[in-house]
Parts: C-alpha cells; structure tokens; sequence
C-alpha cells in the first residue's frame, strides 16, 4: 500500500561535481514526491570538510536549477547552507546518537590502520579490535560499529512490503562510525538526519543498498522507531560508455560541463520518467 504525503530528500556530498547518475536520483525522487504528495527536502552532506569545495557546492545549487527541481526545504544557496544548514551545526545529535550506540557495546575502539584491516580481511582473520578491545582507549582513536553474525535486517519498500537481508554478508566489518578525528562519518550522520527530519522514503542508487541495511540496523539498535517505518526504492544505476559506474569528475558526464555546452537536460529527465511511469505501473500490475 503507497502512502501519500510524508517527506523525502536530496543527499548529495559535494565532494566533486554532480554526473548523470547523481541527476537520475535527483530526478527519480522528485518525480515520486511530487506523484506521492510529499514534501522534497535539500540536504547537503557536508560533514567531510576537507573534501568539500565550494565550486562542488556551488554546483548542486546550479545542477537543481538546470534540472527544474525545487526542493520545498532546505537551504536555497550557499550561504545559507553554512549558516543554517551546514551538518557541522548539527554535532550534538550525531554525538548523541554515538554515545547512545556505545552505551550499549555496539561500537568498539580499533587502532588498525586501513593497509592492516584489508589484510585480516583477506585472510578472513579474526579481528582483535573487537574481540578483545583495549583497556585504555587513547585519543584519536576511531570507532566502528560491531556487526553480529548473521545480523538479519529488513528494509519496507515503497509498497510497505518487507525485504529480509543479512547485513554480515553486505557489508564487512567494522565500519567506521566516528573517525579518529573526532568527526562522525556517513552511516552515523546519515542516519541521524533522516530520524530529524522525519524523512518517511528514501530513493538511492542500488550501490547503497547495504547502506540502508546497516543504517536500518542500527537504528534498531539505537531505538530509533521512526527509521524502521522508513520505505526505499534503490534504482539501478547509471554508467557510463564502458559499463562502468560513474564517478564524480569535472569530466563530459558531469553536469557542469553539459550546461557548459549548452546541453538540454531533456534526456536525463525523459529517462526519469520512463523509469518512474514504469515503476508505478508496476505496482498497479
């Protein structure tokens, strides 16, 4: 059963300019909060300062207006992302969030560097970080989340029907939570948000699929309720002439070169669409 109304949002990471992929998800989630009634919020995921740029920012801004989406919340240009909207104004909640996580043993301390970590996964080693955590934890150390195994999870879809994963075998543990930095790193933020700003459905590209599993996951961890009635939608993704997934780049699948050219964004929209009228349909079927 579709429920009209709610909230949805925009999340991109201006880490390097938007592509085509990046404009399906765009288009894609505005087309059904508009089909659903909802509420399209603009939400820039900024908590990485050292890989944001300002022309990157700039570019989500200018790639909306190219696009024709208008977002009916969020920031309407830069300046009022860093006074409002920037993710740095919202540590307390995410600090909240890691403390809550930790409380309940389901974070552990680990001084692996990345070089070690991708060794212990190639030989399937047990990881003793978790297993058997230091005493004395010192500063700058990063934390990560402690999956179970198996660690079933489940996910609503658009149509409220429950899809069963096993978050073991979709994403390797440990995953980063807070960084030795101190900052806290996608999941845990990402999540966050989305509880605070009663986002009810979530489209994103099927590479983060495992994502939302694990963001699912802790939010039942964290009694986070209101994220598990949260439906998704992880539509394929777009790649470029070798098959490959596109990647952020000021290359001729960004969309600033094609407004740069002077290019239309009809394509990428008529694909959206055909995308959407077909999954709708689907669920008239």
């Amino acid at each position: 059963m579709i429920i009209h109304g709610g909230r949805s949002r925009l999340a991109p990471t201006p880490s390097g300019y938007l592509h085509a992929g990046n404009a399906f998800n765009f288009l894609v989630t505005a087309l059904l909060a508009e089909h659903f009634s909802s509420t399209l919020v603009l939400r820039i995921d900024d908590i990485d300062a050292e890989r944001i740029r300002p022309e990157y920012v700039e570019d989500i801004f200018r790639s909306m207006e190219w696009l024709g989406i208008r977002a009916d919340d969020g920031p309407s240009g830069p300046e009022e992302l860093y006074r409002t909207w920037s993710q740095v104004h919202r540590m307390p909640r995410y600090v909240e969030l890691f403390d809550a996580l930790k409380r309940q043993g389901h974070l552990y301390p680990c001084v692996c560097s990345r070089a070690e970590m991708a060794e212990r996964v190639s030989r399937c080693a047990p990881h003793s970080c978790r297993t058997d955590p230091p005493a004395q934890v010192p500063g700058g150390t990063p934390w990560r989340l402690s999956i179970p195994r198996p660690c079933p999870s489940t996910l609503l879809d658009l149509q409220g029907r429950v899809d069963e994963h096993n978050l073991a075998v979709m994403m390797e543990d440990p995953i980063v939570l807070v960084r030795g930095t101190g900052r806290p790193a996608y999941q845990l933020v990402s999540l966050m948000d989305d509880v605070d700003m009663d986002i009810t459905f979530i489209v994103r590209g099927a590479d983060l699929l495992p994502s939302s599993v694990c963001q699912s996951h802790m939010a039942e961890r964290a009694g986070l309720e209101a994220f598990r009635e949260v439906r998704f939608l992880h539509h394929p993704l777009t790649t470029g002439p070798d098959g490959r997934k596109l990647s952020k780049s000021a290359g001729a699948s960004s969309l600033c070169a094609m407004r740069e050219s002077g290019g239309s964004p009809d394509v990428l929209r008529q694909e959206a669409e055909r995308y959407v009228d077909e999954l709708l349909g689907s669920f008239n079927a």
